[in-house]
């Protein structure tokens, strides 16, 4: 018996389909810089994908790259597996629930893997109205951004029947690099706001003391290059050094999403009752830069916000890469 692996031409290069994955048909609701870059990473894997976005133009790259374009989020039904990468809660619930909504029809797919950043509440919901349709459910938000994840870097952490985590797990493994199974039901939203109460605490403590140091007399450029080679260095502080360098806050994730997230974040804290007075302080602070006009940009010009809280006026410094990678830590 000869096994025939389907063959695919992406990008100009030829990408074998891994037997038993890529046979997977699978849906995507979702075609922002996040969604596009992820689903990239399915098409090149050589799964067959249907894509859907309110804004039909948006889909366009993927078309490109030879996915086919759904009209409604209904004409997604069809397929085994549907991720959805959306930017709020309401907006998942919406999609799933909503009317046309992927649940709301005659057929449903098998299995939906939400990865977006949303409330506990909502991915309850949304995983009660899956069950409803007997639809499997994973909550699979990510860690990074756009660039990682064009780079096939992502981290994923996910959550749901483990059952339904086997069955989907190659289509996961094809759009992140490392994914973390942590048990039953909505942990894994848990998990990743954890991780994002985090990069706001860590964004806020590097500003801090790179201004510090600036203001006595020391370079932004060399502070940084020594924090970076010493113990304290990490992927992320190496990320994000050139954005702070430079001042180029073009945004990979924006003050006010991530603002929503700890919305969100301290919500969990309050109602689990464990205490994060940090985390407060720096939920106030990312309320502040928004009120100053950085909501729409990178999360990094908190540094300007603290910059002029101690009477700086910050200049780009020399065009600097400062070990600018694309770590897994870089992004949400």
């Amino acid at each position: 018996m000869t096994l025939t692996i389907p063959l695919r031409i992406l990008d100009g290069m030829q990408t074998v389909a891994e037997p038993g994955g890529p046979s997977l048909t699978l849906g995507w609701i979702g075609a922002g810089r996040m969604g596009t870059a992820m689903a990239a990473r399915a098409l090149k894997a050589g799964h067959e994908l249907t894509v859907f976005n309110r804004t039909r133009s948006k889909t366009g790259p993927l078309v490109a790259r030879g996915a086919k374009l759904a009209e409604t989020v209904g004409q997604l039904a069809d397929r085994d597996v549907v991720f959805v990468t959306v930017a709020s809660s309401d907006d998942l619930l919406t999609v799933l629930v909503g009317d046309g909504g992927l649940l709301t029809g005659s057929e449903v797919p098998r299995i939906i893997v939400d990865c977006s950043t949303v409330s506990m509440n909502a991915s309850a919901e949304a995983r009660a109205a899956a069950d409803e349709r007997f639809v499997g459910f994973l909550a699979a938000p990510v860690s990074g951004n756009p660039k990682v994840a064009r780079a096939g870097r992502l981290s994923m952490v996910v959550s749901g029947p483990r059952p339904t985590f086997e069955e989907a797990e190659s289509a996961l493994r094809h759009v992140a690099k490392e994914v973390t199974y942590v048990g039953e039901g909505e942990v894994s939203r848990l998990v990743k706001l954890c991780h994002n109460l985090f990069l706001g605490v860590m964004i806020q403590s590097l500003a801090e003391v790179t201004v510090l140091a600036q203001k006595g007399g020391v370079r932004r450029t060399d502070f940084l290059a020594f924090l970076n080679s010493s113990v304290l260095g990490s992927a992320f502080t190496r990320y994000k050094s050139p954005a702070i360098v430079n001042l180029d806050f073009e945004p990979t994730f924006t003050s006010r999403l991530l603002w929503k997230d700890f919305d969100l974040g301290l919500h969990e804290a309050r109602r689990l009752e464990s205490p994060m007075p940090v985390a407060a302080l720096v939920h106030e602070l990312l309320g502040q830069s928004i009120g100053c006009g950085f909501g729409d940009v990178d999360f990094a010009a908190l540094v300007e916000m603290i910059a002029k809280g101690a009477g700086l006026e910050l200049e780009p410094e020399a065009r600097s890469t400062l070990g600018g990678g694309c770590g897994s830590g870089a992004g949400s």
